[in-house]
């Protein structure tokens, strides 16, 4: 492309100098030929002039007088008077002459001449400085074509490259402009793409480390049915278990859809009003035999029968990441308390552990952040699906740990003994 630039831009300026310089040059030849012409002529006449005035005065007229009053420098001049010899001024010249005869009053002619060699040197001198221009101009458009073709070329190039990298998954944008806009323009879309490929990329890394952390635990739990159902013969037992494999597998496929959702737009919500105690329950009865194997106990305590609203399956997954957390970090009894304040239905989740270190603070639902060697993803895909359901989860306490998830309320069901009658809360 440089070189493209360089010899389009020469060869304008290589056109341009031909049709003015030939021009130039036609019309100075003519110029120089016509002033030569014109200055003999005015020798002559000048000439003509003397030897009439002095023949009018009757001086003598001779050649060296009239040599002292006139300057004839190349040029050679012949005065004829009549009746007496020519009088001859100067060297005669050879070959090609510009010639011209002026005449007097007493009948007297003066004829000039002058060589053309003259008007052919002035010619040549003045041929000299306009092909000194013309190559003062070549020389400049080739600097400026070679800057020109640098400053469009060298962008170009940062242009490709910044597409290749874009190509070979790296998207970082640049922010480099050249000052030409229509390459600033497609600098400006260039980063633009980069910047949302670069949150795609991430959206989709974020997605794949929620799924595995939020998978994690489920497949263990059906992989460990499995085994069961393979190791025992009685068919009670064996439905049993297939069916509560199945009820995993169900949660399973709402966890990957419900992530899935997130991905696309976080505030997208299936929200139903449900049962918390089913949820709880659920979750009480999958946690019970990995807290039996650790010796621990989890329990449940509170206020029963409460309707609140959200996805089942997200309420689900943000109690197992706060059950799994007290399992991992915590100590003691697990106790999952439910309670009401004004219409919102709460569900509290606290251990007998060391709690949250003053370090991590509020900082506990970031990314990557956690007090022992764990991934730090939990609580935070935790509160990114409670606030999907337009609830929320934070942590109320840091010793004893105490964190609560929020749901908003639809309405109370009667109690077991029909003492509370069903209200509707908005």
């Amino acid at each position: 492309m440089r070189r493209r630039l360089i010899n389009s831009t020469l060869a304008v300026v290589l056109v341009v100098i031909a049709v003015f310089g030939v021009s130039l040059v036609i019309v100075e030849t003519r110029t120089i030929s016509n002033s030569a012409q014109d200055r003999v002529e005015s020798e002559a006449v000048r000439l003509a002039s003397v030897v009439d005035s002095r023949l009018l005065s009757e001086e003598q007229v001779n050649g060296d007088i009239l040599s002292d009053q006139v300057a004839l420098e190349e040029r050679y001049a012949v005065v004829d008077i009549p009746g007496r010899a020519p009088i001859e001024l100067g060297t005669k010249p050879q070959g090609d002459v510009i010639t011209y005869t002026a005449s007097g009053e007493r009948g007297e002619k003066v004829t000039v001449e002058e060589p053309r060699s003259a008007v052919t040197r002035e010619v040549g001198r003045t041929l000299l400085i306009i092909a000194g221009v013309a190559l003062l101009a070549v020389v400049a458009a080739v600097l400026l074509a070679v800057r020109q073709a640098n400053r469009l070329a060298s962008p170009l190039t940062d242009l490709a490259e910044t597409a290749e990298r874009l190509g070979s998954g790296d998207p970082r944008p640049r922010h480099k402009r050249y000052g030409v806009p229509e390459l600033d323009r497609v600098a400006d879309v260039l980063d633009g793409s980069a910047e949302r490929i670069a949150r795609m990329l991430t959206a989709e890394r974020r997605l794949a480390a929620d799924a595995s952390h939020q998978l994690r635990t489920p497949l263990t739990a059906l992989s460990m049915r499995l085994e069961e159902i393979t190791m025992t013969e009685d068919l009670a037992e064996v439905r049993e278990e297939a069916t509560i494999a199945l009820t995993q597998v169900e949660r399973l496929t709402d966890v990957v859809e419900r992530l899935l959702t997130n991905a696309r737009d976080p505030r997208s919500g299936s929200a139903v009003s449900f049962d918390l105690d089913e949820v709880i329950k659920q979750q009480l009865e999958e946690w019970r035999p990995a807290y039996r194997g650790e010796g621990r106990a989890i329990v449940s305590s509170g206020k029963r029968h409460l309707a609140a609203v959200g996805t089942p399956g997200a309420v689900a997954q943000v109690l197992a990441a706060l059950i799994e957390n007290a399992l991992m970090h915590g100590g003691g009894t697990v106790a999952l308390r439910t309670r009401v304040t004004g219409n919102q239905a709460v569900v509290e989740v606290t251990d007998e552990g060391p709690g949250v270190p003053s370090e991590l603070g509020s900082r506990i639902f970031e990314r990557t952040i956690s007090g022992r060697n764990s991934t730090g993803i939990g609580l935070a895909v935790a509160r990114d699906l409670a606030e999907a359901d337009g609830g929320r989860l934070e942590m109320l306490q840091a010793y004893p740990p105490v964190f609560g998830l929020f749901l908003s309320r639809t309405a109370l069901k009667k109690s077991v003994d029909g003492t509370e009658p069903e209200t509707t809360i908005r």
